[in-house]
């Protein structure tokens, strides 16, 4: 890429493609694309080919999803295959079509099989059962890692993947029943200070460890693969290669939930209790990505959490200034 390419940004306004447009943006790019949902719904075939056959990008940046904590998973399941099945699947054909020179595609890391070896490397990948809360969105992603595959085999695509693993930022989602955990304790916590609550409920033990990374780290790797490395994508690789054609994009630090809600807890100056309600679910105990193959690539995130969480909470208290 270089600083005039035209880029085409897929889902710019939410948590990961807002990090990754500002990323582009402070690098020197010009020459974005950004379409909000009530311009362009991405679900509607007929739609996405009229928009490729209009602007013509060059890149593309594929970060639109439905996405959600484990309650919205679990509950919206039919939504969360559906729709996110259809924006890839509209969006990578017509990148296809149209001739893009390259395309990265965001996926998750609950592709990995529920009972995944720790840390997860890439090569775990379909070795085992998903986890059941959030398989519609894991089979989806999934289908996206091996459609960009087997067009880059069938039709020397160029079309990369990447696995972020739990990501938190500016635009996260505050909502309390379609949130991540980490945003969610920070805002339940945040109301229970201002109402001086007594206590804040946790969901589940607080036993399983998770891995959490900074949006705006996430998004400064995203470009540098995009602009850098195409060691383990490119058209040029011989197919029995491009079966791993993904990376993991991720911190590989690892915190249980519980010691995530104390540290959110001191951030926010919450001086009531913790109260962890057993009967609501844990998801998988452990997970946490390998990242040496990102490593190995020449990228290592920069924000370790405390920072990250300050900045978050900053940033959310900012927002609820301007709301007024």
């Amino acid at each position: 890429m270089n600083f005039n390419s035209k880029i085409y940004v897929a889902g710019h306004q939410g948590l990961v493609g807002s990090a990754i447009w500002k990323s582009l943006t402070t690098k020197g790019y010009t020459n974005l694309i950004g379409r909000s949902f009530a311009e362009l719904d991405l679900r509607n075939q007929s739609a996405v080919e009229a928009f490729f056959e209009a602007e013509k990008p060059e890149y593309v940046i594929l970060a639109a999803a439905k996405v959600g904590g484990i309650m919205a998973n679990n509950t919206y399941r039919g939504e969360f295959i559906y729709e996110n099945l259809m924006v890839q699947n509209n969006v990578i054909h017509q990148a296809y079509i149209h001739g893009v020179k390259k395309l990265l595609f965001l996926g998750s890391t609950c592709i990995y099989p529920k009972e995944s070896p720790q840390p997860m490397k890439e090569e775990y990948l379909l070795t085992g059962p998903l986890e059941p809360t959030n398989e519609p969105y894991a089979i989806a992603k999934i289908a996206g890692i091996k459609l960009c595959e087997s067009y880059n085999i069938q039709y020397g695509t160029n079309f990369i993947s990447v696995m972020p693993t739990n990501l938190y930022g500016p635009n996260d989602n505050f909502d309390l029943e379609k949130s991540h955990v980490l945003p969610a304790l920070l805002r339940k916590m945040h109301q229970a200070k201002l109402l001086q609550s007594s206590n804040v409920e946790v969901w589940g033990s607080g036993k399983p460890m998770r891995e959490f990374m900074w949006s705006e780290d996430m998004a400064d790797a995203c470009i540098y693969l995009m602009e850098k490395n195409d060691e383990y994508g490119p058209a040029s690789m011989p197919a029995r290669k491009q079966a791993t054609s993904f990376v993991n994009i991720g911190t590989g630090k690892e915190i249980s939930i519980k010691d995530l809600a104390l540290l959110i807890k001191k951030i926010v100056g919450f001086q009531g209790e913790l109260v962890f309600n057993s009967d609501k679910p844990d998801g998988p105990m452990r997970k946490v990505t390998d990242v040496t193959r990102l490593h190995l690539l020449g990228w290592h995130h920069s924000v370790e959490l405390e920072e990250g969480i300050r900045r978050l909470y900053d940033w959310y208290r900012r927002r609820l200034e301007v709301r007024g």
